[in-house]
């Protein structure tokens, strides 16, 4: 590397240190590259590449938010967690939520021409994708795919992505404590939902409905957590039936993909369990149902579109609560609504759509993200 750029480089972490200590974490773990073959800085979920004669340009502010920027796509595993997704759109996805995180400290700059969405920065990747792809929120134009990775679904050795993400893990969690030990430090805001979505934890909405299923103990036992994510469901059906309530929130927040995803699901747990009882309800600001579902039932045309309101739900659940019987509930919804002012005595699933509510602030019931 030129002195002149070592010379940036470590200029740059200082001023990082003196503002952000999270950030500047982070920053020692990456490695930095001259190539003169990217007309400004990308990443490859470990390097920071960057083109000498663009950096000696400009000004200092903006050669810390273009470098920053790049730091935090390596450390919240932008790279890896694209899959088989659009390279451009998941980048541009990505670019709202790490130039998000950037302007709100208020220190850094970034280029003309940086793409900036304030109003969706806080939600985590894949959220700001499903919305970017089902045209929800305008996709500006991209200046550079600054998330190196060859075309194709998963382009590194498993053995290899573990490794980053170990190293990555390591790295937050190291940022984390010396940010709560600095006065200065603090972890900062907007990472909520990106945090979220890298806990390894974290199943598949898929698995979360799947699970919430079969996990009730009046019907199933046996049940073996550690083949959840991998769609095996090892449990011994034991006899007595279950009832499931199921609502899908119409008030207009959810769209045709979104609904046939959820329902194409549902259908197949009906199929793989003919022991359910299911009940689906069609709700906004009142409630339509029920309508009984078997495996392979056609499933009613929605019907609502007005306000949203989760009371009427929950109160037709209470009033036909058996005495002797196991019911649970499970509510499609963008979480936007008016919320009973006690909690349902029943099991509730609430799956929630891309930038709906914060999965912490449902509150009762457990939550997970619907992503496809």
């Amino acid at each position: 590397m030129l002195p002149e750029m070592e010379r940036l480089i470590s200029a740059f972490k200082l001023r990082l240190r003196m503002h952000s200590p999270f950030f500047a974490t982070l920053a020692l773990f990456a490695g930095y590259r001259q190539r003169e073959d990217i007309p400004t800085a990308a990443t490859d979920g470990k390097d920071i590449f960057f083109n000498p004669d663009f950096f000696s340009e400009l000004p200092t502010g903006q050669v810390d938010g273009v470098l920053l920027h790049e730091v935090l796509h390596a450390a919240l595993l932008h790279n890896l967690r694209r899959g088989s997704r659009v390279p451009q759109l998941w980048n541009i996805a990505a670019d709202i939520v790490v130039n998000g995180l950037i302007v709100k400290e208020g220190v850094f700059e970034l280029p003309e021409g940086a793409i900036e969405c304030p109003e969706h920065a806080h939600l985590s990747v894949e959220e700001i994708y499903e919305l970017l792809l089902r045209k929800r929120i305008p996709v500006p134009p991209l200046a550079q795919l600054d998330l190196l990775a060859p075309e194709g679904a998963d382009f590194r050795p498993e053995k290899v992505r573990a490794e980053l993400e170990s190293y990555w893990k390591r790295a937050r969690q190291q940022a984390s404590v010396v940010s709560r030990s600095s006065r200065a430090g603090k972890t900062p805001e907007g990472l909520t939902r990106e945090f979220g979505a890298l806990d390894p934890a974290q199943l598949d909405w898929r698995a979360h409905l799947w699970r919430y299923l079969v996990q009730t103990p009046s019907d199933f036992s046996g049940f073996d957590r550690r083949f959840v994510g991998r769609g095996l469901y090892l449990e011994a059906l034991e006899g007595e039936s279950l009832r499931v309530h199921l609502a899908v929130d119409t008030s207009g927040s959810i769209e045709d993909r979104e609904l046939e995803l959820f329902l194409g699901e549902v259908r197949g747990v009906l199929g793989s369990y003919p022991h359910l009882e299911c009940d689906l309800y069609y709700a906004d600001a009142a409630l339509h149902g029920p309508y009984r579902l078997h495996a392979d039932s056609e499933f009613p045309p929605p019907v609502g579109g007005g306000g949203t309101s989760f009371v009427p739900f929950f109160e037709r659940v209470e009033q036909e609560r058996a005495p002797h019987g196991e019911s649970v509930c499970i509510y499609l919804t963008d979480g936007y609504g008016d919320f009973p002012e006690q909690p349902s005595s029943h099991p509730v699933l609430w799956v929630v759509t891309a930038g709906g509510l914060d999965l912490p602030e449902f509150p009762f019931g457990e939550a997970v993200r619907l992503i496809e």
